[in-house]
C-alpha cells in the first residue's frame, strides 16, 4: 500500500533537493571520463584519428580542418599526427549543452541568489 507523506518546505530547501535530483540522475545517465586513462597520451596519425572520430571522417574532411585550423595537430615533416588528449578536448568543445543541463545550470543559478 502507498503511503502519503506531506511536509513543510522552504523554496531553498524544494530546490536543494530537486537540484540533489537531478544531479543523481544526470551521473547515472551522462559518460564518466576516466581521469587517469593510460590511453589518453598517444600519439595518432590520420588513420587511426579517422577510426577514433566518431563520424569516421574522410581523409580529406580531415585534411580541410587542418588547414583551416580547426582540429589540434601537429606536423612532423610531411605527416599529421595528433595527440589523443587533445583531439578528446576539442570533441569535447562542440559538445552542445542538453535541455537537462540548462534546467541544471539555471536551478543551480537560482540556489546561489539569496531570497529575503
Amino acid at each position: 500500500m502507498d503511503r502519503t507523506v506531506l511536509i513543510s518546505l522552504s523554496i531553498p530547501e524544494l530546490q536543494s533537493i530537486i537540484i540533489d535530483s537531478v544531479d543523481a540522475c544526470l551521473k547515472k545517465r551522462l559518460p564518466q571520463i576516466p581521469e587517469n586513462n593510460i590511453d589518453t597520451d598517444r600519439w595518432m596519425d590520420i588513420d587511426e584519428l579517422r577510426s577514433y572520430h566518431p563520424d569516421k571522417p574522410s581523409r580529406a574532411t580531415v585534411y580541410a580542418w587542418t588547414h583551416n585550423g580547426l582540429i589540434p595537430y601537429h606536423r612532423s615533416g610531411k605527416k599529421l599526427r595528433f595527440f589523443k588528449s587533445e583531439i578528446d578536448t576539442w570533441l569535447l568543445q562542440g559538445k552542445r549543452k542538453s535541455v537537462l543541463e540548462i534546467h541544471n545550470e539555471a536551478a543551480n543559478h537560482i540556489k546561489s541568489k539569496t531570497y529575503e
